[in-house]
């Protein structure tokens, strides 16, 4: 990763609403804690916890554009790829680390959840669920690949991901030995309760997950 980019005097930025998965991870998110938010994109969620929970933030993105954003927001914030890991932090850094939306981009994703749940107690993960109805019946009608309702994307644009579904996630995480504490589904943006059809109602999942099952 490269040298972490000091924070300067923030430009006064108009905020602009939150997207309804970073508000669902907000609302899980305690005041003043310590979190990591990777692949935090422009910074939006990271000012709003600063501004509304008072939290200690930092982040770590890509590309150059959301880096700059976030400068100008006055976060503090560093470009790095996530692939690489986290050995710049030691255990128990934060009390949360986030990662929204940027999951099926990843090419090792135990490396990474393995690495957020060293650096922090908790872990955030939000993803688009290509289990809904809306995605089965595009692929079994059209016998094309279907896009996220919630993040529509073709499977040919940059940067590439590889869909998956909630339950394959809640699978994955069995294997991995990471423990799902709390679960919070979206549809089209609004909350649901799911009972057992969250994998066919949800468009949107959001996970706090643990290393141990908690006691």
């Amino acid at each position: 990763m490269s040298a972490q980019v000091q924070t300067v005097s923030a430009e006064e930025t108009k905020q602009t609403p939150l997207r309804p998965d970073l508000l669902a991870i907000a609302d899980l998110v305690k005041p003043g804690w310590r979190v990591l938010d990777l692949g935090c994109g422009d910074g939006a969620l990271l000012e709003y916890l600063r501004d509304h929970k008072q939290v200690k933030g930092r982040g770590i993105e890509l590309s150059e554009s959301g880096v700059l954003a976030c400068v100008r927001r006055g976060l503090s914030v560093r470009q790095g790829n996530l692939q690489e890991g986290l050995a710049d932090y030691p255990e128990q850094s934060f009390d949360a680390v986030i990662l929204s939306q940027t999951l099926p981009f990843l090419d090792d994703p135990a490396m990474i959840l393995n690495e957020m749940l060293r650096v922090g107690r908790i872990a955030i993960v939000s993803f688009s669920n290509w289990g809904h109805w809306r995605c089965r019946l595009e692929l079994l009608f059209t016998g094309r690949i279907p896009v996220a309702v919630d993040l529509p994307q073709q499977w040919y644009e940059s940067p590439r991901r590889q869909p998956f579904t909630v339950t394959d996630f809640a699978r994955f995480c069995r294997q991995i030995g990471v423990f799902i504490d709390q679960q919070i589904y979206l549809n089209r943006g609004a909350r649901i309760r799911t009972g057992r059809f969250k994998n066919l109602l949800s468009t949107t999942a959001v996970f706090t997950l643990q290393k141990v099952h908690p006691r």
